[in-house]
């Protein structure tokens, strides 16, 4: 399920040299800078106590740290494939599966998110009993062990191929999550589970979603909180639906692969990279960043002190 800067593989091949590092540059710039974005939000999530007391901003945080590892990630595979640097199987099975369980625990996260909000806007009364920091520190840990479980079923499935009759455990391609589908089983597991994955979390924030209306519709008084949380559902879904794209955009790729130029494809995964992958990760955190009132200001503080240094 995991689409990542891999498919930029050829980029190195497909262009001259100052054409293939001045793309390579204008393309791992707004990277680093989207990275340097989150670090700066998570910074700010752990620099007041009431940020690492309260359950909404401990599962922003999460959300965050998962996004920014599975950034990192796409960053340094794709300076590698830039690079034209080859990794052991061992090391790429290891990257390919951490990335893996950062970029499942995410929507995972959202769904946890969504329902915090639905809580309290539909028992507002009752919001401190239901949603604890314990209960959310227990939910994240419930989320990370499921992802985890994944993987090692991921891992179990690989044991069917015969690594025994490799020449090398040296990779004679760029490190790639497909290049980790090598049995039948694989495949069609990953399939089966992403399907799972972002159908139960659309349904869940969806379903959010329906309640939160419904509350608003119903409320007498005023419902500018309630208008306040479907915005942010709405912004869930959003983020759903790009990840979920991000599955889907290599196969889009190779649609488009038959009917452009190859150096024209090179120019679009490079493009695909940045605003399909990378920026829905920082973008829709940071706008939730900034739409909240206790956040913005440290934020904003935190981020410019750099800038001024």
């Amino acid at each position: 399920m995991l689409s990542t800067a891999h498919s930029q593989s050829n980029v190195s091949f497909e262009l001259g040299f100052t054409e293939r590092w001045l793309l390579s540059t204008l393309t791992m710039l707004p990277g680093f800078v989207l990275i340097l974005i989150n670090v700066t939000m998570l910074a700010t999530l752990r620099s007041k106590k009431v940020f690492g007391e309260t359950s909404r901003y401990i599962l922003l945080f999460n959300l965050l740290l998962a996004d920014t590892m599975l950034m990192t990630l796409n960053q340094v595979l794709y300076i590698l494939s830039v690079g034209g640097l080859f990794l052991s199987y061992p090391v790429c099975g290891v990257l390919i599966m951490i990335a893996t369980l950062t970029n499942e625990v995410s929507p995972l996260t959202l769904v946890a998110m969504s329902l915090e909000h639905y809580v309290a806007i539909s028992f507002p009364l009752r919001h401190a009993v239901i949603v604890t920091m314990r209960g959310t520190v227990m939910v994240i840990g419930v989320l990370w062990a499921f992802c985890s479980l994944n993987i090692l079923v991921r891992v179990l499935l690989l044991l069917d191929f015969p690594f025994d009759h490799l020449e090398s455990l040296q990779m004679q391609h760029f490190c790639s999550p497909f290049l980790m589908f090598i049995t039948p089983k694989s495949h069609d597991y990953d399939k089966l589970y992403t399907c799972f994955l972002f159908i139960s979390a659309s349904i869940a924030v969806m379903s959010s979603y329906i309640g939160v209306m419904v509350v608003a519709q119903s409320a007498s008084k005023d419902t500018s909180s309630a208008g306040k949380t479907r915005n942010t559902l709405l912004l869930h879904l959003v983020q759903l639906a790009l990840s979920l794209f991000t599955t889907m955009h290599n196969s889009v790729l190779l649609a488009m692969s038959a009917v452009v130029r190859r150096r024209v494809l090179v120019v679009i995964q490079n493009v695909f990279y940045i605003f399909i992958i990378m920026l829905p990760k920082c973008l829709n955190p940071l706008i939730y960043v900034l739409r909240d009132p206790v956040i913005r200001p440290v934020f904003m503080g935190n981020f410019r002190c750099p800038l001024k240094s």
